[in-house]
């Protein structure tokens, strides 16, 4: 059995990727594996039942889904759609999220709630999968978090309780950077029912730094433990950094390398409690001569910077409040009397404004705040959520803002594009509600020559992404057996 086997196979063949816990790297390794195989010719659809992010992308429907599937949707050269993550919790608070179905807002659940409303989406993820498996030769499945948590394994539809559901063979992923990946491998396989056991047919080792022959005595272990074979051992990626991060945790590392005199534009951006898509911001890092600082709860604004930023959040009101109990706004003030500029993406840019309100809770208690007064706008919150993609960005919000520094829209687009941004009156403060804008090299080139006049074209990011995921996927398929993958996914049920 070999993948060109799989070809033309319907419903598609079908194979999961497991973690033995959260960022052990299964969003990336489902991208390389979805690269390589669309390269050996297969039409290859990523999948994610469940996911839990506020980074969150709009599909071909007109729907949004989490920006990881959509970055694997890109790897395999498709559009993403909603049908390939349609649970995506987006939290708003720590014990309560904004649910999505398949693309649209099905309403709020706290924690506990959303126990009880797990199996009641099962027929929306299987409808999905179903989907997916009419129209392709392989989906690659992602898990989340972790397949051991047997705590939460009633009504679960992220990990074990879909793959038995479907009869979606597994593969577990191991961090060995982390450590004790061991310990994780046969701790997951002893936790789990014999059910779920049985779905169990390898592993991945992941992030491997050194000489991968010294983890064979640790193949024999595990394969007297558990009796499942070694899959492949997948190094340290180093381009896989150049790749969006899903989580905030990515947040914890540097976001640049070098010595701040190497870079002499500087950025900060203020790492608010419900940031969401914080790749926005994933161009700047990318050019050479910007440092780009995420400034952490508890410091304040560093007084050498040329521009602010502040990033989208889920809980606009929550996250208005909690900048100012950082003193972030006295510091921002201070920054714009200085004369440095200030840019406010999507719910930043609800914050710039005079006020915000939300009259029925949509984001959490009813109620409004005055907003930080560097643009003359208001911001109304309501129910109606807009999802669109545009030819400067896509816009997902639940928000209408207006006043009369709308006049001045920014950024400047083609001909009868809707304002959905706006420029203070000496364009030092801009604000738009456009995700991936700087994604576009002119429009991010544009912003940093106001800051920088004359400045060096900078870098191409979306060339960069590219040749990024195809290192990836080179990477992947030099050191996983595929053929071995295809003889797993072919033994997915051939009906769900």
């Amino acid at each position: 059995m070999t993948l060109e086997d799989l070809r033309g196979r319907r419903p598609a063949a079908a194979l999961m990727l497991q973690g033995t816990g959260s960022d052990v790297g299964k969003s990336l390794l489902v991208a390389g594996l979805a690269r390589a195989l669309t390269r050996r010719g297969l039409t290859v659809r990523p999948f994610k039942p469940q996911n839990m992010s506020n980074n969150a992308a709009v599909t071909r429907e007109g729907g949004e889904i989490g920006r990881a599937q959509a970055l694997q949707a890109r790897a395999c050269g498709v559009a993403p759609s909603v049908h390939m993550n349609p649970v995506l919790l987006k939290p708003q608070t720590d014990v309560g999220s904004q649910v999505v179905v398949q693309g649209r807002v099905r309403g709020n659940a706290g924690a506990r709630d959303y126990q009880g409303l797990k199996p009641t989406l099962l027929p929306a993820v299987l409808d999905s999968f179903a989907r997916l498996r009419a129209e392709a030769d392989i989906v690659v499945v992602e898990g989340a978090g972790s397949a051991s948590e047997v705590n939460l394994r009633a009504g679960d539809i992220a990990n074990m309780g879909f793959a038995v559901a479907t009869g979606t063979p597994v593969v577990l992923v191991g961090d060995i950077d982390r450590g004790g990946v061991i310990g994780s491998l046969v701790g997951t396989w002893a936790l789990l029912p014999a059910e779920d056991r049985a779905l169990l047919k390898g592993y991945v080792i992941n992030k491997f730094r050194g000489d991968p022959s010294l983890f064979t005595p640790a193949v024999d272990i595990l394969r007297d433990r558990t009796g499942l074979p070694c899959l492949g051992i997948v190094p340290w990626v180093a381009r896989a950094a150049d790749l969006p991060a899903e989580d905030a945790v990515a947040l914890e590392r540097p976001a640049t390398a070098g010595p701040a005199a190497e870079r002499p534009v500087k950025v900060g951006v203020l790492r608010l409690s419900r940031i969401a898509n914080f790749d926005d911001l994933d161009p700047l890092s990318a050019e050479p001569d910007v440092s780009l600082t995420f400034v952490a709860p508890g410091r304040a604004l560093p007084g050498d910077l040329d521009l602010v930023i502040l990033p989208g959040s889920k809980a606009t009101l929550a996250d208005l409040a909690f900048l100012r109990t950082q003193g972030w706004d006295i510091d921002l003030m201070a920054h714009w009397r200085r004369g440095g500029a200030v840019l406010g993406l999507c719910a930043g840019y609800q914050m710039l404004g005079r006020v915000v309100r939300d009259p029925e809770g949509i984001e959490g208690p009813p109620g409004e705040a005055p907003g930080l007064g560097l643009l003359d706008v208001e911001t109304t919150i309501g129910r109606r959520k807009t999802l669109r993609e545009g030819p400067l960005g896509y816009e997902m919000h639940m928000g209408v803002t207006e006043g009369p520094d709308t006049g001045r829209p920014w950024p400047a687009g083609p001909a009868g594009l809707a304002a959905v941004g706006a420029a203070s009156h000496d364009g030092r403060v801009l604000g738009c509600y456009l995700h991936g804008l700087l994604h576009r090299d002119e429009t991010r080139r544009a912003l940093l020559a106001l800051l920088r006049p004359g400045r060096a074209e900078g870098s191409a990011f979306e060339a960069r992404v590219e040749s990024a995921l195809d290192a990836l996927a080179d990477t992947v398929a030099g050191v996983v057996d595929l053929d071995a993958l295809a003889r797993i996914a072919r033994t997915a049920t051939p009906d769900t």
